[in-house]
């Protein structure tokens, strides 16, 4: 029998009859007439040593597999009056420990259960992830969403976003077979149009000019001006209404080093925006002399590195706040019968060309500054510079007191390299200006007269 049961008095058998005088009992029956014997103190046990303490995280007080049968039983302090037979717990048993054990190891196989699965279903949606993604493409994922409207647009998003209203590309017609493409500059809200002249001139006898805006919208076209020696030619289109016109600033105020940007419509792309800095100021450009043999027209122009092409004649070029600058007009080429950009484009200075479309809008033609001399390149010093050739009678540099073969270095601060130079200083200047030539051997003060272009 287990501990805390009370064994029966020796020498009875299971089964002989009880002395009555005995008075024993079965066994769990206490006698209700007999005293119940004092409990010793040493019979009122504490929990024996060796017992394991509670677990906190797995013992809930009781527990089946760590207590007797039988069910608790009381402590019974002395002098209680509880029953004599009352026993305190017994202690741990072997297979109650075994128990211990089997519950701890049945927790870890839990955990390790719970890890496997774990990987399984990460590595099984992993698979199906991967699979779907193979049937669906790379664009399984998705796509992030599209920026706001209202986000802050960079600078030269600004410029494109207030200027490209303000040009039009310009298709014209010759009177023969085949025809050209340029740009153009809105210059008022009717339809005037800046452009180059060599981009129209090809319509000049009997062909067809149509604008096409930005919008799409599209207007036929005509010839409203045209000046030859600054290349530069208007436009006024037929029934336009309320365009937005080009904010124009001052070609004066730029700087070497400056942002810049294009805009036009290279190759026929309308709409076209490219950025480059400003790369040189005054330089003289030769143009335009290969076209039917026609004389070369010296431009005092910007170069900048703004890509531009075919298409891009007479477009603007446009500082960051978005007013124009200058007049795309040529580019340098390393050969070819239609070379592209190389990075080396020229552009009219704005202030010029705004002086010369004034005068083409009010009268239809427009004068240019003249100092009255030609140039050689016949005695021309190493160190550079614009040898005088012939004066003309009564002109400004006659008048000066010029003589043939004088050299000028200077007219006012800019240096004059060569004859192209000279004509695109004086070009840069209004008739009636007065300007300070620096000669080899003296300086002359000249009043520009002024002739139709």
């Amino acid at each position: 029998m287990t501990e805390g049961h009370r064994r029966p008095e020796q020498g009875r058998h299971a089964g002989e009859p009880e002395d009555p005088q005995v008075g024993a009992s079965y066994e769990g029956e206490p006698d209700a007439s007999a005293e119940p014997p004092p409990v010793a103190a040493a019979e009122v046990r504490t929990p024996p040593t060796g017992v394991p303490q509670p677990d906190p995280l797995t013992d809930t007080g009781r527990h089946a597999l760590i207590e007797p049968e039988t069910g608790p039983q009381a402590v019974v302090a002395p002098g209680s009056g509880g029953a004599s037979d009352v026993r305190p717990p017994a202690a741990p048993t072997a297979p109650a420990a075994r128990g211990r054990s089997r519950l701890l190891v049945l927790a870890a196989g839990a955990v390790v259960l719970a890890l496997l699965a774990g990987a399984a279903g990460g590595w099984i949606g992993w698979s199906l992830a991967d699979r779907r993604t193979a049937e669906l493409g790379v664009l399984a994922p998705g796509l992030p969403q599209a920026d706001p409207a209202s986000a802050q647009l960079t600078p030269v998003e600004a410029v494109a976003e207030k200027v490209l209203p303000s040009v039009v590309l310009l298709r014209v017609e010759g009177g023969g077979p085949g025809g050209d493409e340029g740009s153009g500059i809105v210059l008022s809200p009717e339809g005037l149009v800046l452009t180059n002249d060599h981009v129209v001139a090809p319509a000049a006898d009997g062909g067809a000019i149509t604008a096409v805006l930005s919008d799409g919208r599209s207007f036929p076209g005509r010839i409203a001006g045209r000046d030859i020696g600054s290349d530069l030619a208007l436009v006024r289109l037929d029934g336009a209404a309320g365009l937005a016109p080009a904010e124009l600033g001052n070609s004066d105020s730029l700087r070497v080093g400056q942002q810049v940007v294009a805009f036009g419509a290279p190759l026929g792309l309308d709409g076209t925006v490219t950025t480059g800095i400003v790369s040189a100021l005054d330089r003289a450009v030769s143009v335009g002399g290969e076209r039917g043999g026609g004389q070369a027209t010296v431009l005092n122009a910007v170069q900048h590195d703004a890509p531009i092409n075919p298409g891009n004649s007479g477009g603007p070029l446009v500082d960051l706040q978005g007013r124009v600058v200058g007049v795309n007009s040529a580019i340098a080429s390393t050969g070819g019968q239609q070379g592209g950009s190389i990075g080396v484009g020229f552009s009219i200075p704005v202030n010029q060309a705004a002086r010369v479309a004034d005068e083409l809008a009010r009268t239809g033609t427009a004068t240019r500054a003249v100092l009255g001399v030609s140039v050689t390149q016949a005695g021309t010093p190493a160190s550079g510079g614009a040898v005088v050739g012939q004066l003309t009678p009564g002109g400004p540099a006659e008048q000066a007191g010029l003589r043939p073969g004088d050299v000028v270095l200077r007219l006012d601060d800019r240096p004059i390299a060569d004859g192209d130079e000279l004509v695109a200083a004086v070009r840069d200047h209004r008739p009636g200006d007065q300007v300070r030539l620096v000669l080899s051997n003296r300086e002359v003060v000249v009043t520009l007269a002024g002739e139709p272009s």
